[in-house]
Order: structure tokens, then sequence, then C-alpha cells
């Protein structure tokens, strides 16, 4: 599978679709390649998560149908739904940091947890026919092995945010056993490894904390260099999702749960992909050790992506080199004042070219 813009395009062109969480990091790449392809978006979010952030930077408020609320809201949730009456759901809405989860863990839990209970929406809307919810790598039961983990290995995250995440994907499973085995709207989960790319200014990731050091000309402080990672750019795992929900669209028989991450030869340690950052930012970049302890964090990680090459014959288009790469470029270009719509618009028609 070589998705292009074209066949995007072919399918997305005048569909109404609804994303959660459209005002994030993966969120606003989302809603632009769906903008791009022809459908009618409309977003559901709070505002967006930090200043400064792709959402505005890019001025994507005046692209879509942006409306600002929160997932642990049934009643406005409902309300959107019935307005628009999509039919196609990305579910993104996610407190997404491990070290967040562990300063509010409630919050995680309402918001991971009830936030996708909260697609109760999809049941009662009748114009819904595929739904994907948007997961993580950590769901996994993590024994630190070497190989990587598969869509039937068991589900239990360690910390609130990989838990809360485990509990979204039993809710989704329990929802599609339970009100769908009629066939009106495909269910699916995407597990993603850890993504990079321009437009994270999220705290307590590597890229951004990279990003943020070039900027002010200071040394990179790495917390944890040791840790392996399924490092990939942004796109590739946005590529997967659209095609899952385009398949399953079309034929439910595609509906499933879904790892997507780089090959192996790419996952590679938070060191290391500091190491290309730095070598691909130039400037005499460095980087320290600062490892100072912290709560619990999984220390090798990654994803046995078979079945998702197998189904749909997907392959990841950039090594984790060229992942850095594009974020790089994408970073100077902000810093340098560029107009971003225009780069992230650029960057999404190389990479589906």
């Amino acid at each position: 599978m070589a998705l292009t813009l074209e066949e995007l395009k072919s399918f997305y062109n005048g569909k109404k679709v609804l994303v959660t969480g459209h005002t994030g990091f993966k969120g606003s790449w989302l809603v632009r390649i769906l903008t791009l392809a022809g459908a009618q978006v409309t977003g559901y979010a709070l505002n967006p998560p930090t200043d400064p952030n792709l959402f505005e930077i890019a001025g994507l408020e005046d692209t879509i149908h942006s409306v600002v609320g929160d997932v642990r809201d049934l009643a406005h949730l409902r309300r959107v739904f019935d307005e628009v009456k999509p039919e196609i759901v990305f579910h993104l809405a996610a407190q997404p940091i491990v070290r967040e989860s562990y300063k509010e863990p409630v919050y995680t839990y309402e918001t991971n947890v009830m936030g996708t209970v909260n697609m109760e929406c999809v049941r009662l809307t009748d114009t819904v026919r595929s739904f994907l919810n948007v997961t993580t790598d950590k769901v996994y039961e993590n024994k630190e092995w070497e190989y990587g983990y598969r869509e039937c290995d068991p589900l239990d995250g360690y910390d609130p945010y990989s838990n809360s995440k485990s509990c979204s994907e039993l809710v989704t499973h329990s929802y599609k056993k339970s009100f769908f085995e009629d066939g009106r709207c495909a269910i699916s989960t995407s597990r993603a490894g850890n993504v990079i790319g321009g437009g994270d200014f999220a705290s307590d990731r590597i890229i951004p904390d990279c990003v943020r050091a070039a900027a002010a000309g200071k040394p990179i402080m790495v917390r944890n260099p040791h840790s392996t990672r399924p490092f990939q750019h942004v796109l590739e795992p946005l590529a997967v999702y659209l095609t899952i929900a385009m398949e399953q669209y079309k034929d439910s028989k595609y509906q499933d749960y879904y790892n997507v991450g780089p090959d192996d030869r790419d996952c590679v340690t938070t060191g290391t992909l500091t190491d290309l950052f730095c070598n691909a930012w130039g400037e005499g970049m460095t980087w320290e050790n600062h490892w100072v302890g912290g709560p619990h964090e999984a220390n090798f990680l990654k994803l046995d992506c078979s079945k998702i090459k197998t189904v749909f014959g997907w392959k990841p288009r950039y090594t984790v080199k060229e992942a850095v790469e594009k974020t790089v470029e994408w970073s100077k270009e902000y810093l340098n004042g560029a107009d971003m719509l225009e780069v992230t618009d650029r960057q999404i028609r190389e990479f589906f070219a």
C-alpha cells in the first residue's frame, strides 16, 4: 500500500468526518490531511494543549468546523453528533503524557476511559459507518522483552496513562461486541508507536525538548537515553488511520485491532534518536545525560506490525533518520518565520506523493 493524496480524495471528498482531539499535535496533522482530501471536517476538543501549538500556528481553526468541548461532556458531544451527522469518526482526544498521568491520574482516567465511553454517541447516531479509536503502543503488559508486542498479547498498561488507554481499548471491544454486531458501523482500534514531527510542543517529549534546546542554543538534557521506543514520523500512523477508516467503511471485514510502528531497525534508543537530531540540526548541537530517576516508564518497547503489513500491504515510508530530518526541516522553518500552513501542506504532499 502506497496511499496517495489522490486516492484519499477519491474516498474522503465530501464525506462528513468528525475528529475528537483535533487541536492536539496528531489531531492537527490529521484534520489538515482530511481537508486537503476534500472532507467536511468537524473537530471536537479542548483548546490547544500547548502554547505555541500547531493548530494555531497553521491557522487550522479557519479551515474546518472547530468545536471547543470536553469529551467527558456527553450531553454536549451528543448535540455535536446530532448536528453534524458524521459518517466517519476518529477518536484521538486523550490525556497523552505518561508523567502527567502520575500527577493527574483521575483526570487521565476520566478523559481516556469515560471519553471513550462517551463515544456512545456513535451508537446513538445512525449516520456513523466507520469508527476508529486511536490508542497507543503502551496498552500492552510490558515484559521488557525484545520482540514486538502483537495484537493478541495481554493488555495491561503500568502507569495511569498506559492503563487508561488499555481500558479505552477494552471499552471499544465491549461496545463493538455488544452493539455493533449488526454491521451498521465498523469499529477498529489502532495502537501507534511514539510519533515525532513538526509542530509538537508538548513537555516531557524528547523531540520537542530537542527543538527547545536548539532554539535556545543550549545542550539537550536527556533524562533516559537508554530507553528503546518505536519512533516514527507522525504521518506514518495517520496514513494507517485513514486507510483503516476508509477500508472498513467499504467492507466491515477490515474492522480489527491494529499495531502501527516502524520496522525493527528503526526502533532506537532515545540517545540514538537525539544523536540523529543533533546531526540533522547541525550548528554544533550536543546532548547530556540527565537521568535523575522519576516515576516508572517502560525501558524497552516495540511493536510487531506484521498484521497491518499483511492486511493492507503497508510499510513505513520514512526511516527514523528521515523522520528526524523532516521534523528538523519543519522546526527550522517555523523558527525562521515561514508560512507554516504552507510548510505543513508541502510535507503532507511529499509524504503522500
